[in-house]
C-alpha cells in the first residue's frame, strides 16, 4: 500500500530576535529544518544554505538508498559552507543544525546532526526519535544530571555538534511508516520552551497539520518566545485519503522570506504578548499630545515595573543556581587526604564552587595508581550518602601493606630485648675497666677503642635508618607513592 505525506511548516522570529535564523523545507518526499547560528547574519546564511543543498532530494528519486542520498546531500552543504567561509572570513563560525525526514511512500530515512529534534506520535503517544547533541544530554547519558536538571543547567544551548563547513557524520536511521502517524519537527525555540505533555496534547487533539503547527509555535510564543520557532507536522495517510494532499512544497523561515511569520494582532494571546515589548516604543509618526496631558509618566511606570520584573527573574535564576550546586557531591583529593566536597567541581573566576562536606580516614597515597588518578580528577556523586558508599569502596583499591614494615616490626623488639639485656653486661665492663684501669693503660686504652667502635657501629646503624626513613619521603617532607602501603 503506498502511503502519502500531508504536511503544514511554521516558521517564526520569536519575540525576542529581531530576525529568523531558523530555515525550513517540507514537501511529498522531503521533510527538514535547520536552525542556524553564528551571529546576526551567520545563522541564516548556514541554515538557507544547508536546506538548498538538500531540498532537491524532494523530487529525486534516490532508487531506494535514502540513507547514501541524505548522507550525499548532507556531504553537500558541508562543501558549500566550507567554500562560503573561505570567500567570506567574516562569516568563520557560522553553522546549523539539521534535522530532515526522507520518504518513498514506504519507509522514512532520519538524517540529524544537532539539537533539532524528530518526534513521532503514534498509537496516541509520543516518542523523540531524536538524540540531541548536546552537552547536558551527554551528562545525561552519562548519569551525572537528571533530566529536570537538564532544563535548568545553565549551559543547556551548548551543541557539540552542527553543520560548520568540517566534516561531520550525522546520524542517520530508517523507520518504516504506518498509515495514521504524525511526525512532528522542529527547532529547540518549541522544545525549550514547551514540554513533551503539551506537545503531546496538540498532536492528539489537532485534527489536521495545520492547526496544530500553529498552536505549537502559538505555545512557544505565549511561554516567551525568547528563540525562533520552527515546526512541520505532518501526518502518513493512505491512498483514501490521498485526495486531502496537494504536494505543494513550502519552503520559509531564512530560506524563504518568513512567509508565515506572524501577523501583530491583538486577537491571539501570543499576539498580545508580543505587543507587550512594543508598548514603549515611539511610533514613526507619533501622535501629538496634549500639553495639559503628559503620557510620560505612565511610559516611566512600566519601565518601572519592567526593571523590577527583570530582577525578579535574576534573582530566581541566582536562587536555582545557588539550590543546584547546593545539591551536588563529589569525591575528591585534599593534599594526600580523600575528602567529599559539596558542590560541583569548577571555579567561577577567583571563587571555588565547592567546599569540604566531610574528611576520610584514607590517604591518596594508599590508593592504588588508577584510583589515585580517579580521586584526582573528582568522582561525582548523586548524594552525600552515595558520596559516602563511593568512599567506602575504597577498601577494594588500597595498596598492600609493605613487607618490610613486617620485618622492622620484629627488628624493633629484638633490638629492644638485646639492649635491655646489655646494659647490665656494659656496666659490670665499665667496673671491670675501672679496676684495670690503675694497674694497666693499656687495658684502658683498649676501653676507649671498644668504645669508639661502638659509637660508630651506633652511627653506622643511625645512616641507615634515615636512609630507610628517606626512601619514602621526598625533598619537602611529602610522602611519594609506592606499590605499597606503610603500616598502622
Amino acid at each position: 500500500m503506498t502511503m502519502y505525506l500531508r504536511y503544514a511548516a511554521r516558521s517564526d522570529r520569536g519575540l525576542v530576535r529581531s530576525n529568523n535564523q531558523d530555515s525550513v523545507f517540507a514537501g511529498p518526499r522531503l521533510l527538514a529544518v535547520a536552525d542556524g547560528m553564528g551571529g546576526h547574519v551567520g545563522g541564516e546564511i548556514a541554515s538557507g544554505i544547508v536546506i538548498s543543498a538538500i531540498e532537491y532530494l524532494d523530487e529525486d528519486d534516490s532508487g531506494g538508498d535514502m540513507l547514501e542520498a541524505l548522507r550525499g546531500a548532507v556531504d553537500t552543504g558541508t562543501e558549500i559552507l566550507r567554500e562560503t567561509v573561505a570567500e567570506r572570513p567574516e562569516l568563520d563560525g557560522m553553522g546549523t543544525t539539521l534535522t530532515a525526514m526522507l520518504f518513498n511512500g514506504r519507509r522514512i530515512g532520519v538524517c540529524h546532526v544537532g539539537d533539532s529534534r524528530a518526534y513521532l506520535f503514534r498509537d496516541n503517544e509520543l516518542h523523540q526519535l531524536t538524540h540531541d547533541d548536546t552537552f547536558v544530554q551527554a551528562l545525561i547519558d552519562e548519569g551525572r544530571i537528571t533530566q529536570e536538571e537538564a532544563d535548568v543547567h545553565p549551559q543547556r544551548s551548548v551543541i557539540l555538534r552542527a553543520l560548520n563547513g568540517m566534516d561531520v557524520d550525522p546520524d542517520l536511521s530508517i523507520r518504516e511508516g504506518r498509515a495514521g502517524d504524525r511526525y512532528l519537527l522542529c527547532s529547540d525555540g518549541l522544545s525549550s520552551f514547551v514540554s513533551a505533555e503539551r506537545i503531546e496534547k496538540v498532536l492528539r487533539t489537532s485534527e489536521a497539520p495545520g492547526p496544530a503547527a500553529d498552536a505549537l509555535v502559538d505555545f512557544a510564543l505565549r511561554a516567551g518566545g525568547p528563540d525562533n520557532v520552527t515546526v512541520i507536522v505532518a501526518d502518513l495517510v493512505d491512498d483514501h485519503e490521498s485526495d486531502t494532499v496537494d504536494g505543494v512544497p513550502v519552503v520559509d523561515g531564512a530560506v524563504g522570506g518568513n512567509q508565515s511569520q506572524r501577523e501583530d494582532r491583538a486577537d491571539s494571546p501570543a499576539a498580545r504578548a508580543a505587543l507587550i515589548g512594543k508598548r514603549d516604543e515611539p511610533d514613526e509618526q507619533p501622535a501629538e499630545v496634549d500639553d495639559e496631558e503628559p503620557t510620560e509618566k505612565p511610559r516611566r511606570r512600566r519601565r518601572w515595573w519592567i526593571l523590577l520584573a527583570l530582577f525578579a527573574v535574576l534573582i530566581a535564576a541566582a536562587v536555582t543556581g545557588r539550590a543546584y550546586v547546593a545539591s551536588q557531591y563529589f569525591v575528591g583529593a585534599d593534599g594526600d587526604k580523600v575528602v567529599i566536597y559539596n558542590g560541583v567541581d569548577a571555579e567561577l573566576g577567583p571563587v571555588n564552587l565547592y567546599s569540604v562536606a566531610e574528611t576520610t580516614d584514607y590517604k591518596l597515597s594508599d590508593l592504588q595508581q588508577a584510583t589515585r588518578g580517579d580521586i584526582e580528577a573528582g568522582v561525582s556523586a548523586d548524594s552525600l550518602d552515595d558520596a559516602r558508599a563511593i568512599v567506602k569502596r575504597l577498601d577494594q583499591y588500597l595498596l598492600p601493606l609493605c613487607p618490610e614494615d613486617e620485618d622492622d616490626d620484629s627488628a624493633t623488639s629484638s633490638g629492644s630485648a638485646t639492649s635491655g639485656s646489655s646494659a647490665p653486661q656494659s656496666s659490670a665492663n665499665q667496673s671491670s675497666s675501672g679496676s684495670s684501669a690503675s694497674s694497666s693503660g693499656d687495658a684502658a686504652s683498649s676501653g676507649t677503642n671498644a668504645s669508639n667502635t661502638s659509637s660508630s657501629a651506633a652511627a653506622s646503624s643511625g645512616s641507615a635508618a634515615s636512609t630507610s626513613a628517606d626512601a619514602n619521603t621526598s625533598a619537602d617532607g611529602q610522602n611519594q607513592p609506592t606499590d605499597c602501603r606503610p603500616g598502622a
